[in-house]
């Protein structure tokens, strides 16, 4: 059996099939050959779905321009109501995952709902804007972590000023190092994530408790509950709250909104059908548990939330942490414990981003199909499709030597591509009412369905517009 079966022939199989012997060809449940060892059970599994979540990392590395919408109340409220709407688009794709497990995600699923007239163009549309998403989020960490490192040496040094080329060279630093992890230790990536999820859950335990005690021993206080639950603040210029709070929303949808990322792993885990569902419930749980009691620690440890929104650091963490400790050392300390799960999680983006774009290549979908869509026998994975990932953040790295506004452009789509991705593969599930699949052992009971999926549909739908709002 060809392993490049075009997009137009893929069709929906039953879920909880077995791989299939076909002469001497193995072929999975996408209806294409079985390539990639599965080398991922589920708690490695659950591992990438939290570790590339990142949830609290990315709540504090965005804190600055979140609190000019509503300041502590909107954060923590707005974080609420889009990991809400972001269950309901969980739901929805482990419906699909666990009906069709395949490494291409929304590209596949999009494709088999949409029926036959609409197939190719929607999975395509699907494909190519998740794969981009994923490759301006890999682009986006990178650039995080960097500004964490220039913001340590920064803590220590009052006269330094960053320039935007010291930033590009730790961004590429990281953005290289990073991806050859997922290149060169394919076989060591689900005890790096395993090790990841430690880091992510200990790290974020750590930071709780540090925020919780310091306060009272470096002197600095709390802030007050009403400061933190019932103070709304209006930083952005807009005159309507509603805009202010539906706009805000996007901070919170950065770091709970990649519901998918799990489901690329569906061809290197046993019983996918059964186990990325349960990964994808593993990573929304944790990420909003995580995240939602770190911001209320965070928040009541901060004591001048005008000196963080001024802070002189590239990143806005090491102002907020020394308030809470009341130290630079102890600031320092806490940059260190939440990049070390960032870098976890740079490596599950391009864990996804290059398994994304392979799936593409192997129904010819890209150019260079033939190179990009092989799995190196060398090294179990799809090699030149990673590589091809790297070079594009690469070239955005050069683009933000040029402009930080364009690179902010590029990468600050991630979650209007990522979400278009999901509508394309959900919208046309519910309006065929559901019938163009055969279900796996996950499915959600209809008056269920009949509530969440247009609920899920018109969310994504709305915010896309909403969130390329300027945020002030």
């Amino acid at each position: 059996m060809d392993s490049k079966q075009p997009a137009d022939k893929l069709t929906p199989c039953p879920s909880d099939q077995p791989e299939v012997e076909e002469g001497t060809v193995t072929v999975n449940t996408s209806g294409h050959t079985q390539e990639l060892d599965r080398n991922f059970n589920i708690v490695s599994c659950c591992a990438v779905g939290i570790v590339t979540g990142n949830t609290w990392c990315a709540l504090g590395g965005s804190i600055v321009v979140a609190l000019y919408n509503g300041g502590p109340t909107g954060v923590l409220f707005e974080f609420l109501a889009v990991s809400v709407f972001y269950w309901m688009v969980g739901a929805c794709i482990a419906e699909l995952a666990s009906s069709m497990p395949s490494s291409a995600g929304v590209y596949h699923w999009a494709t088999a709902t949409s029926g036959p007239s609409y197939s190719k163009f929607l999975g395509f549309l699907a494909g190519w804007w998740n794969v981009l998403a994923w490759i301006f989020g890999s682009a986006s960490m990178s650039s995080i972590l960097a500004n964490e490192v220039l913001a340590m040496w920064g803590l220590f040094h009052p006269g330094y000023v960053a320039e935007r080329w010291h930033v590009f060279i730790g961004y590429i630093i990281i953005s290289w190092s990073c991806c050859g992890v997922v290149l060169f230790a394919n076989r060591a990536l689900p005890m790096i994530n395993t090790v990841g999820l430690f880091l992510t859950l200990g790290g974020c335990f750590l930071t709780i408790l540090v925020c919780a005690i310091m306060p009272t021993t470096s002197g600095t206080g709390y802030a007050t509950t009403a400061a933190v639950w019932s103070s709304w603040s209006n930083d952005t210029g807009y005159k309507s709250n509603g805009l202010v709070f539906v706009t805000g929303m996007l901070n919170g949808a950065f770091s709970v909104g990649t519901p998918d990322c799990v489901s690329h792993l569906a061809e290197e885990i046993p019983r996918a059908s059964r186990n990325v569902p349960k990964a994808i419930a593993a990573q929304m749980g944790v990420g909003f548990i995580t995240g939602f009691a770190y911001l209320i620690a965070i928040f009541y440890s901060i004591n001048d939330i005008d000196a963080l929104i001024n802070n002189p650091y590239t990143n806005p963490l090491a102002e907020l942490y020394r308030q809470a400790t009341g130290s630079k050392a102890g600031s320092c300390g806490l940059l260190i414990v939440v990049f070390l799960p960032t870098v976890a999680n740079c490596i599950g983006t391009y864990i996804t981003c290059g398994r994304m774009l392979w799936t593409l290549s192997r129904d010819r979908a890209t150019p260079f199909s033939d190179t990009l869509g092989r799995i190196s026998p060398r090294w179990g994975n799809p090699f030149a499709a990673t590589v091809a990932c790297l070079l594009i953040t690469t070239v955005l790295g050069l683009i933000y030597l040029g402009s930080a506004v364009a690179f902010n452009a590029f990468v600050g789509s991630f979650i209007i591509l990522s979400s278009a991705s999901y509508l394309a593969a959900i919208l046309p599930h519910l309006l065929s009412r559901r019938k163009n699949i055969e279900f796996g052992p996950f499915k959600m009971p209809d008056k269920v369905a009949a509530i969440l999926m247009p609920i899920a549909c018109l969310y994504i739908a709305c915010f896309i517009v909403i969130f390329c709002f300027p945020y002030s």
